[in-house]
């Protein structure tokens, strides 16, 4: 039996405080099997938004990788090893646009940070910009960057933030002007830059658009904001910690999907199945030159035992088909939520294993976002575990492990409804 207010005490006393909980009944979580958690009560969840259980919790193949690799050796990369170069060339043979070499770190927030740093050392330029409703991670220097919370003093003159593109709310008007209005938005940014000395030294972006809200862009449509970002003489940074290892079902990278032609890449927490590494892929001259300047090192970046893991879940991907699984029962749970009736449903939309349903309060697409606060913890109470997403938190995000099978499909939906049903509009 779990003695919830007991362990929030302790958490508290431990971790210190306003560390963030998810639902207002805090899940205490102690097994993970598949796309199913348990509580320790005992009670079972469908865990349809942990994305760091990329194959699955607990995947066996996964652990035993890992378990087998720690048995043997664990150091670090100043020390020769194969594990690092047979995970590197087989992550790089999954892109195209050069991108042949990496740098292997432990977590997403470390992977953008070096990225920045690159495209800096490639420029010899400061500025950065990236959209004005994003998530990179929490270092110093990625963290300018949130839309969340402004660091301590305040913003800073060498990042700029760009209005993101939206589905039913599109920059310029319409989903066909989109492209070049956000590109002109882009284009005022690097001016800025410019003009107030910092200089522009590169565009960040999940290509996904994964917490701007999923919209769903047609190939090319950022085809405008590449050409103008290397006309600038800056780098194109594509971070995939949402969309990548093929989570969007027809593609294994999000920049793939959209057509992008990044620079650098990174990744981050699906990577090894919860096992902490994350990566920076780029060109051999982008990595060369930040080698040049940084000389960078990380004591547990690439370490033998994180690249068993990473390759274990590469392994997973391929052997159970789930870039395909994502693809087929990502198709069909999306069919199925788009027959939902609901006054508030705005829209219903997504790619693979990754769907948002919009939520809006009357016909001038008002954000429902305490409604959808609300169906969030009506699922929750249902045993199905979700979150909430986009630029007033007013979509339901539904982002499960890629093993999700079309039998929780159903369940996932038949909740949704259920819990639609019992909240008042």
């Amino acid at each position: 039996m779990s003695d919830k207010q007991a362990l929030m005490a302790r958490r508290e006393r431990l971790l210190g405080p306003n560390m963030t909980t998810f639902y207002r009944d805090p899940v205490h979580l102690v097994r993970g099997e598949g796309a199913w958690v348990w509580d320790a009560d005992g009670r079972r969840y469908l865990d349809c938004y942990n994305n760091v259980a990329h194959v699955g919790h607990c995947h066996p193949h996964v652990v035993e990788a890992i378990t087998k690799q720690a048995r043997t050796l664990n150091t670090h990369t100043r020390y020769l090893h194969n594990g690092i170069l047979d995970y590197v060339e087989r992550l790089t043979a999954t892109m195209g646009h050069d991108l042949s070499s990496a740098i292997m770190v432990c977590t997403g927030s470390e992977a953008n940070d070096i990225a920045l740093r690159m495209a800096r050392a490639v420029t010899g330029k400061m500025g950065i910009i990236g959209t004005d409703n994003t998530y990179h991670g929490n270092t110093d220097l990625v963290s300018h960057l949130s839309s969340k919370r402004t660091p301590i003093g305040g913003p800073v003159g060498y990042v700029k933030k760009v209005p993101s593109p939206d589905q039913l709310r599109p920059l310029g008007g319409s989903l066909a002007a989109q492209g070049q209005a956000f590109a002109a938005h882009v284009a005022d940014a690097i001016a800025a830059l410019e003009a107030e000395g910092h200089g522009f030294a590169g565009l960040i972006l999940d290509p996904f658009f994964a917490n701007e809200g999923v919209p769903m862009l047609e190939r090319g449509t950022l085809d405008a904001v590449a050409k103008l970002v290397r006309d600038a003489g800056g780098v194109i940074i594509a971070d995939e910690v949402q969309p990548g290892f093929g989570r969007t079902g027809a593609d294994f990278w999000g920049h793939d999907r959209i057509g992008l032609a990044p620079d650098i890449v990174t990744m981050g927490k699906p990577m090894g199945n919860g096992h902490p590494v994350a990566a920076v892929v780029a060109r051999p001259d982008v990595l060369a030159a930040f080698r040049n300047v940084f000389g960078y090192f990380n004591t547990f970046g690439g370490n033998p035992v994180s690249a068993a893991a990473a390759m274990a879940v590469m392994d997973v991907i391929e052997d159970e088909g789930l870039m395909q699984n994502a693809h087929d029962v990502g198709t069909y749970a999306l069919q199925r939520l788009a027959e939902l009736k609901h006054p508030m449903i705005a829209d219903v939309r997504g790619a693979g294993m990754f769907i948002g349903i919009e939520f809006a309060r009357d016909t001038d697409l008002t954000p429902a976002t305490d409604f959808t606060k609300e169906l969030v913890e009506q699922m929750r109470q249902r045993g199905v575990l979700a979150h909430s997403m986009g630029r007033d938190y007013h979509m339901l995000k539904i982002r499960p492990p890629m093993c999700f099978s079309r039998e929780q499909a159903d369940l996932l939906v038949d909740t949704v409804q259920d819990a639609l049903a019992a909240m008042p509009v």
